[in-house]
């Protein structure tokens, strides 16, 4: 097993609050499809994966995962929150420090019901984050506008990073995904269809991110700040959606993932195992 191969614990996603694609969840269980013959696209030969259903179950356990991974329902909702909530008071009054202050607060709440349930708090407290650097902006400037934009340069940037890190050979999205997979880096020197479509989604990630900067951008320049915040929380969750649902299609498509946590585990057993029959076999030679 090659260094890249090691299984980690720790995995991200560009999901978070208020035009701030963030770190997402950690740590999460991610699905086990240790098993799967050779496909097409030149996956490591693995078994487990015969019989009826197979395909099926694949798909089912990457809908889950990608649902999981970047938030789910409740994700989308506390992203959305703090930048409608400022764009609907803005808009009745024109009043920058009650509106960016309600941003906050409501995110701080987010993080503290998070708290409470004993939920994962990464994605809150990346909106807080994001929704406490637009409030520092604003503040400075005495712009309103300012408020959005951290974020949209983090978008920005992040749209670049999905491209550039697809061109070096190393998809975004298959580093963030890995972990949660369970195949860590396994995918870029043994799963080459897996590879292939890691790259597809962090195309469309891209492309997606870099198209929603090219609406917002000229918004920020031309446009007043209701007019920005109102687009702004329009394109929030659909060209989310999009990614995400492309990103499903791809994988979907793709060959399992590898376990390299099961291959590790077989690993210490079989070693396990070689020391017991060794130690046996001394035991036999003494008596």
């Amino acid at each position: 097993m090659t260094s890249t191969d090691k299984p980690t614990t720790d995995a991200g996603g560009p999901w978070g609050h208020d035009g701030h694609e963030s770190a997402g969840h950690t740590g999460l269980a991610g699905p086990s499809a240790a098993g799967s013959p050779a496909g097409p696209d030149g996956a490591e030969a693995r078994p487990g994966q015969d019989g009826p259903g197979g395909d099926h179950d694949v798909k089912a356990v990457t809908e889950a995962a990608l649902f999981d991974a970047f938030g789910g329902v409740r994700g989308m909702v506390e992203t959305v929150l703090p930048g409608l909530l400022f764009v609907t008071i803005y808009t009745i009054n024109k009043d920058l420090h009650a509106s960016a202050l309600a941003a906050l607060a409501v995110s701080l709440l987010l993080v503290v019901v998070r708290l409470i349930r004993r939920d994962t708090v990464k994605h809150a407290f990346s909106g807080v984050f994001g929704v406490g650097f637009g409030v520092v902006f604003a503040m400075m400037t005495g712009d309103a506008k300012d408020f959005y934009l951290p974020g949209m340069l983090y978008t920005l940037g992040l749209g670049l990073a999905y491209i550039i890190t697809t061109l070096a050979g190393a998809p975004l999205i298959g580093l963030m995904l890995g972990p949660v997979f369970k195949e860590n880096l396994s995918w870029r020197t043994r799963n080459p269809g897996r590879k292939k479509a890691y790259a597809k989604a962090s195309y469309a990630w891209g492309f997606i991110l870099l198209g929603k900067c090219a609406i917002l951008f000229p918004l920020y320049w031309w446009a007043d700040t209701t007019q920005l915040g109102w687009v702004l929380v329009a394109l929030k969750i659909p060209p989310f959606l999009l990614a995400v649902y492309l990103t499903w299609v791809f994988l979907a498509k793709a060959p399992p993932p590898i376990d390299v946590f099961a291959e590790m585990e077989e690993a210490e057993r079989a070693e396990k195992a070689a020391k017991a029959e060794r130690a046996e076999r001394e035991r036999q030679a003494n008596a």
